[in-house]
């Protein structure tokens, strides 16, 4: 599975995206990190390695909802954020 592993300070969160275990821990050990994702910047900063998650998807990785927004943001150019799936079905 590939999603987000926090790190950083207390209400500072940072996050790591990585291949891991679906039944591992959320912070356990991963198999890769493939990228991070900083919230707290304007606008957010995302940096990923395109091909390693390529890769594990062709593996068959799922990936989290939070991950494939974070891809989908990544992948637009004019993404004016994230748009929160469940407030936008209301």
């Amino acid at each position: 599975m590939i999603r987000l592993s926090r790190v950083g300070a207390r209400k500072q969160p940072h996050y790591r995206v990585v291949v891991i275990e679906k039944e591992r821990a959320r912070n356990g050990r991963p198999v890769e990190i493939v990228g991070t994702y900083n919230p707290r910047t304007t606008p957010a900063s995302v940096e990923l390695k395109r091909e390693r998650i390529d890769y594990w998807r062709s593996k068959g990785a799922q990936v989290s909802e939070r991950v494939g927004k974070i891809l989908g943001f990544a992948a637009s150019t004019a993404a004016p954020g994230f748009v929160n799936s469940k407030a936008a079905t209301d």
